[in-house]
């Protein structure tokens, strides 16, 4: 029973990436439509990292984990060095726990 569901997965996972290459040139996407895949993306990987910003093994992280993010957050997008937005984002993180 296992394999078998281990095989269909594999198998699944197979055709979908296959069907990116096969597709591409048989489907026609609007300009809008190719924006909003793009949209779409950056959307899902911003909930990606609130998510993990924010819970922690299914539970709250604390006000100083997300804080900590958020600094870093506004530093990278102030293109600030990648040294310096972990250094300064664990450093407020630390502060903050410490209090």
């Amino acid at each position: 029973m296992t394999l078998g569901l281990v095989l269909a997965l594999a198998a699944g996972t197979y055709a979908m990436r296959a069907a990116g290459p096969l597709l591409r040139g048989r489907l026609r996407v609007s300009e809008r439509g190719r924006w909003l895949l793009s949209v779409a993306a950056v959307t899902l990987l911003a909930a990606f990292v609130a998510v993990s910003a924010c819970y922690e093994s299914g539970s709250f992280a604390g006000w100083p984990r997300v804080i900590g993010v958020l600094v870093g957050g506004v530093l990278a997008w102030r293109r600030a060095p990648f040294v310096v937005v972990v250094l300064v984002a664990a450093g407020v993180t630390a502060g903050l726990r410490a209090l």
